[in-house]
C-alpha cells in the first residue's frame, strides 16, 4: 500500500477483498474503499460506490470510486485526450461559434423593433442572469469531464441521457438549413465578381416588368407595386421562389444552389476531419476575417449620406416598450440563440482543454466579445438603411421592414451596389457571411462527432475521418429540400420551430439535471477542482433558480404564441404549423424514451431503479502528473 502508485511491477494475483496495481494504477476493490490521505501511507475505509475526496500531497483533491478486479471492469489509463494546439484556438473557435449570421441580421431588426436603446436593458439582464451563466455551466461541464454531449450523462445523471441524442438531431437539422443560407452567401458572392453588379439594373431575363431602379440617374417614381432590382435578383434569379407555389409544391432543385452547397460541405470536410488541431487553425481565418470586414464597413457607412438617420431610429429609446411582455421575451430568446448554450458544441470544445484551464474567464470573455458584437452590427446595418431611405426619401421604417436574410441579402446587397468601388464591397460584405457560417457549421457538426465519438469510442474512435464524410454527405443530402424553389419556404420552418422550443427544453432539462440531480454543490466542487475556487452565490442562485425559470418564460411564451409565418408572399397555411412542431418534437422525444429505456432495463425495484439512474455510472478521471485519478 505505501508503495508508488506509478509502480510497472506487474501483479500476478488480486486476491478477493484486497488491492492490487496494475499496470501502473491502483485498482480498487469494490468491498475496500480507499481515501488517500496527505502522510499517503494511511487507508480508510468508506461507504458507498463513492468515494470521498481527499488532499494529496501534490494539492489537489482526488476521489476514488471502486472498480472490481479479476475480470470485472477495471480502471484503465485512457489514452491522453486531444487537446487545443493553443489557448487561442479555443477562444476563436468558441467565439467564432457563437458570432455567426444572426448576430448581423437578427439583433439589430429585434433591437429597433423593440425600443431601441431601451431594449439594451432587457438584453443586458436577461445576459447577466440568464445566458451567460448557462453558457459558463457548459463550459466548466465539459471542461471537466471531458465528454461529448452523449456520454457525458453517465457521469451526471445517466437518466438525462436522451438529452444528447436530442442535441445531436437538433445539430443535424441546424445543418440541413443553415449551410443552404451559406449556399445563398456563395451565390451572391460569385455574381459580385463583374464589373456591375448583377442586382443593380432591371434589364436582366428575370426581371419584371414592376422592378424600379430608383438609383438610376433617370428620374424614376417609386410607386405601391415598385419592385426593386435587388429584390428580383434575390427572389427570382437566386431563389426561384417564383417558381413554386409553396411547401405544398416546392417545384425542382436549383443546381447552382446545390453546386455551391456541395462546395461548402467540402470546405467544412476538409476543415474538421481531422479534430481541433486542424479546425483550431482555421478558425483564425474565419473567426478574425469578419471583424476586419466590419470595421471597414462600419466606416463606410458612417461616411454615408442619411446615415445619422440608421443611427437614430437603431437606438432612439422607446421607454414604453420596457413594460411589453414581448421585450423581454425577445430580449431572452436573443441572447440565448446568440451564445448558444444547449448546441452540445461548448461541452464538445471545452472537453478538449486542458483540466486546469480557467473557463471562468473564458465564459465572460467570449460571451463579452459576442454581445458587443451584436451591438456594433447594429450601426453596420443600420448606417447604410439611413442612407436607403436618404436615396429613397422614406422614413427608415419603410427600408428596414425587410427581416431575416431578406435584410442582408435584398436591402443591404441593393445599398451596396449603389455605393462607389461596390464591386469590392459586395465581395467583402459576402466573403465575411460565408466565414461568419462556416465557423458556427464546424462547431456544430463537432458538437455531433464529439459526441458520437466518445460514445462509442470501439467503432468510430480510429475512424474519424470516415465518420465525419458519412455525417458530411447526410447532411448534404438533407439539404436537398432547402434547395429546391420552395426551398427559402423550408428554411423558414426549420429555422422557426425545429430548433427553437426544442433547444430551449433541452437546456432546461440539462440546467435541471445538473442543478437539482446531479447536485449543485457537487457541481461548485468540480468547478473548484479544476480553477481552485468554488463559483460565488450569484452562480449557484443563477443555475438552481433563476437561468432554470428564464428558460421555462422564453420556452411557455413560445408554446403559448406561435409565429404566424409569412415569407414574401406566402402566408403558411395552418397545417404547417402542426409539421413545425413535429419536427421540434422528433428531437426531444429522445429524452422520455430514453428515460422508459433506462428505467426498464435496470435491475430492482422501481424505487431502486430510479435511484440508480439518477446516481452517475463512472467516475471522470482527474490528471495528478504521471496517475489519473478517477472521481465521481
Amino acid at each position: 500500500e505505501t508503495e508508488p502508485l506509478t509502480s510497472k511491477k506487474d501483479v500476478s494475483d488480486c486476491s478477493k477483498g484486497e488491492d492490487c496495481k496494475e499496470n501502473g494504477l491502483l485498482i480498487r476493490n469494490p468491498k475496500s474503499a480507499l481515501r488517500l490521505v496527505e502522510d499517503g501511507n494511511k487507508v480508510h475505509p468508506s461507504q458507498g460506490d463513492k468515494g470521498e475526496a481527499a488532499q494529496i500531497s501534490n494539492g489537489y483533491s482526488g476521489v476514488q470510486s471502486s472498480v472490481p478486479c479479476n475480470g470485472e471492469q477495471q480502471l484503465m489509463e485512457l489514452e491522453d485526450r486531444e487537446t487545443w494546439s493553443k489557448k487561442i484556438d479555443f477562444l476563436l473557435s468558441v467565439i467564432g461559434y457563437a458570432v455567426d449570421l444572426g448576430n448581423v441580421w437578427r439583433f439589430p431588426y429585434i433591437c429597433y423593433q423593440n425600443g431601441g436603446g431601451a431594449f439594451l436593458i432587457p438584453y443586458t439582464i436577461m445576459a447577466i442572469f440568464g445566458g451567460i451563466p448557462l453558457f459558463y455551466m457548459e463550459l466548466a461541464l465539459g471542461q471537466y469531464h471531458r465528454n461529448g454531449c452523449i456520454s457525458i450523462w453517465r457521469k451526471i445523471c445517466p437518466i438525462f441521457k436522451g438529452i444528447g441524442f436530442a442535441i445531436c438531431i437538433i445539430d443535424l437539422y441546424v445543418a440541413s438549413y443553415y449551410n443552404t443560407i451559406m449556399a445563398w452567401a456563395f451565390y451572391y458572392l460569385i455574381s459580385s465578381f463583374t464589373a456591375e453588379l448583377p442586382w443593380t439594373s432591371c434589364t436582366n431575363p428575370w426581371n419584371t416588368g414592376n422592378c424600379t431602379n430608383y438609383f438610376s440617374k433617370d428620374n424614376v417614381s417609386w410607386s405601391l407595386h415598385s419592385i426593386s432590382p435587388a429584390e428580383e435578383f434575390y427572389t427570382r434569379q437566386v431563389l426561384q421562389v417564383h417558381r413554386s407555389n409553396g411547401l405544398d409544391d416546392l417545384g425542382g432543385i436549383s443546381w447552382q444552389l446545390t453546386l455551391c452547397l456541395l462546395l461548402i460541405f467540402t470546405i467544412v470536410y476538409f476543415s474538421i476531419w481531422k479534430g481541433v488541431k486542424t479546425s483550431g487553425k482555421v478558425v483564425w481565418v474565419t473567426a478574425t476575417f469578419p471583424y476586419i470586414i466590419l470595421f471597414i464597413l462600419l466606416v463606410r457607412g458612417a461616411t454615408l449620406p442619411g446615415a445619422w438617420r440608421g443611427v437614430l431610429y437603431y437606438l432612439k429609446p422607446d421607454w414604453q416598450k420596457l413594460l411589453a411582455t414581448e421585450v423581454w421575451v425577445d430580449a431572452a430568446a436573443q441572447i440565448f440563440f446568440s451564445l448558444g448554450p444547449g448546441f452540445g458544441v461548448l461541452l464538445a470544445y471545452a472537453s478538449y482543454n486542458k483540466f486546469h484551464n480557467n473557463c471562468y474567464q473564458d465564459a465572460l470573455v467570449t460571451s463579452t466579445v459576442n454581445c458587443l458584437t451584436s451591438f456594433v452590427s447594429g450601426f453596420v446595418i443600420f448606417t447604410v438603411l439611413g442612407y436607403m431611405a436618404e436615396m429613397r426619401n422614406e422614413d427608415v421604417s419603410e427600408v428596414a421592414k425587410d427581416t431575416g436574410p431578406s435584410l442582408l441579402f435584398i436591402t443591404y446587397a441593393e445599398a451596396i451596389a449603389n455605393m462607389p468601388a461596390s464591386t469590392f464591397f459586395a465581395i467583402i460584405f459576402f466573403l465575411m457571411l460565408l466565414t461568419l457560417g462556416l465557423d458556427s457549421t464546424f462547431a456544430g457538426l463537432e458538437g455531433v462527432i464529439t459526441g458520437v465519438l466518445d460514445e462509442f469510442p470501439h467503432v468510430w474512435g480510429k475512424r474519424r475521418e470516415l465518420f465525419v464524410l458519412g455525417l458530411t454527405i447526410v447532411c448534404f443530402l438533407g439539404s436537398l429540400a432547402t434547395l429546391t424553389f420552395g426551398g427559402a419556404y423550408v428554411v423558414k420552418l426549420f429555422e422557426e420551430y425545429a430548433t427553437g422550443p426544442a433547444v430551449l427544453t433541452v437546456v432546461f432539462l440539462e440546467a435541471v439535471a445538473v442543478s437539482w440531480f446531479y447536485g449543485i454543490t457537487q457541481f461548485c466542487n468540480d468547478v473548484k477542482e479544476m480553477l481552485g475556487s468554488a463559483p460565488g452565490w450569484y452562480w449557484r442562485v443563477c443555475w438552481i433558480a433563476i437561468s432554470p425559470l428564464f428558460l421555462l418564460f422564453v420556452t411557455c411564451s413560445f408554446l403559448s404564441n406561435p409565429p404566424e409565418l409569412r415569407l414574401f408572399d406566402y402566408d403558411y397555411p395552418y397545417w404547417t404549423t402542426v409539421v413545425g412542431y413535429c419536427i421540434g418534437t422528433s428531437s426531444i422525444i429522445f429524452i422520455p424514451i430514453y428515460m422508459v429505456y433506462r428505467l426498464v432495463i435496470t435491475p430492482g425495484t422501481l424505487k431502486e431503479r430510479i435511484l440508480k439512474s439518477i446516481t452517475p455510472e463512472t467516475g471522470t478521471e482527474i490528471p495528478f502528473g504521471d496517475i489519473r485519478m478517477n472521481a465521481v
